[in-house]
């Protein structure tokens, strides 16, 4: 399935390939390349680019681009599916998926990578299997490893690989039985000058951390299942009890997982965290421009809207800027002299952030044909916008009272205001 994967920094160099069925030359990225230079944002590279005699599909990952090449026609989901699956365990084992932590770990790097595909297909992609078969780095495994001249790779197959349920290692013991759940939710919306909803839907996964001694069998239930649509679950999941009731049956994988993802796509369902007052206007081939934005909270059901960050892209002809921040602090790009970002931080109700002055401009050219969006990053603890709720959460098949918990957290994804 996949011939080849090439791993891309930002700024177009190859810094890590690998080969399983046969080697393919470097050449075939310049398709990607080619993609890459014609796209206005890292993020916007077709995921998806057929070559005379390749497909190259691709994620984009913390500044690394993730390319896998393949001869046949596949679904590319399922490619996209595994290399988020890499990215994931890459950040799980160095603590970050970046280019220096990879090649800072090169060798277990490969070693990962022979282990999660055989032959081009998908084999050990559990982290908690991954774990017992290449053991993480550690400063003090490192010495050893060099001392030694031993590797991190484990000397026995890992038991689950050899169970009905691969993905939970068998004779797991804790003295503290916890299970945690985090239900993080992003919001993608497009906000039109008059504060009307264009776009909006949610983006949703639910995080599981479980440390539960031996074999528990667990059902987590919702206040409100029918409000997902377009679910995916760990395959730990048992799908025709989640068809029959809504409710989520499951052995859990040893540690940290995704349980499951899901989309609310209902624009009513979706509120709006936050609104923005703006008025950027700019003169018929005048020296100067006006910026003048607010933002102010909108449905946040009472909690506080935090790491609020607006990013402007303003045109070309804007030289400089002369602006005032009742909250945060703003930088402005003077070499690309695009980039505006003002950094708010946590809101404050009572005295709500503005960021108005003027605009410095290139005397005797036109104006700008059309105004610059403002893209909005913020972040809400314990609160999912959607209303999701978890309701309860049973185990059976073990004696002991496990310690349960749960997180929301609500955060922008691609949120954008258009002036």
């Amino acid at each position: 399935m996949i011939h080849s994967l090439f791993l891309i920094n930002s700024t177009a160099d190859i810094f890590l390939e690998k080969h399983w069925k046969s080697v393919v030359s470097r050449s075939v990225c310049d398709y990607f390349f080619e993609a890459f230079s014609k796209a206005s944002d890292p993020e916007n590279v077709p995921p998806v680019i057929p070559t005379p005699h390749h497909y190259l599909i691709s994620i984009f990952w913390e500044k690394t681009f993730f390319v896998a090449v393949i001869q046949n026609e596949v679904s590319p989901l399922f490619v996209i599916e595994f290399l988020h699956r890499v990215a994931e365990t890459f950040q799980d084992y160095f603590g970050e998926c970046s280019e220096t932590s990879i090649k800072d770990n090169l060798v277990i790097v490969y070693e990962l990578l022979e282990e999660m595909l055989d032959n081009g297909f998908p084999l050990a992609t559990e982290s908690n299997i991954l774990k017992e078969l290449i053991r993480p780095p550690t400063i003090l495994r490192s010495v050893v490893n060099t001392i030694t001249g031993s590797s991190n790779v484990g000397n026995m197959l890992p038991s689950g690989q050899l169970s009905s349920i691969p993905w939970r290692r068998a004779g797991v013991k804790y003295s503290n039985n916890e299970a945690y759940f985090d239900v993080i939710e992003e919001i993608d919306a497009i906000i039109d000058k008059s504060g009307s909803t264009v776009f909006a839907e949610i983006q949703g996964v639910i995080d599981a951390c479980i440390k539960l001694t031996g074999m528990p069998d667990l059902t987590l239930s919702f206040m409100n299942p029918r409000l997902l649509d377009d679910v995916s679950f760990h395959p730990c999941v048992r799908f025709k009890r989640w068809e029959s009731e809504r409710v989520l049956s499951f052995i859990p994988p040893d540690g940290t997982f995704r349980l499951m993802s899901y989309h609310v796509s209902s624009q009513n369902l979706v509120a709006i965290p936050v609104y923005v007052k703006h008025n950027i206007s700019f003169r018929e081939s005048g020296a100067s421009g006006r910026f003048d934005v607010t933002i102010g909270p909108k449905q946040t059901m009472g909690k506080t809207v935090e790491g609020i960050v607006v990013t402007v892209h303003l045109p070309k002809v804007v030289l400089n800027t002369d602006l005032t921040s009742t909250h945060g602090n703003y930088t402005f790009d003077p070499v690309t002299k695009v980039i505006l970002v003002w950094d708010i931080g946590k809101m404050n109700p009572q005295k709500l952030p503005n960021l108005k002055g003027t605009l410095s401009m290139q005397s005797g050219v036109p104006k700008p044909e059309e105004n610059p969006s403002l893209n909005i990053q913020l972040r809400i603890q314990q609160l999912a916008i959607s209303g999701l709720k978890v309701n309860r959460l049973d185990m059976y098949g073990e004696k002991y009272k496990p310690f349960k918990g749960v997180k929301y957290v609500t955060k922008a994804g691609k949120f954008q205001v258009r002036t």
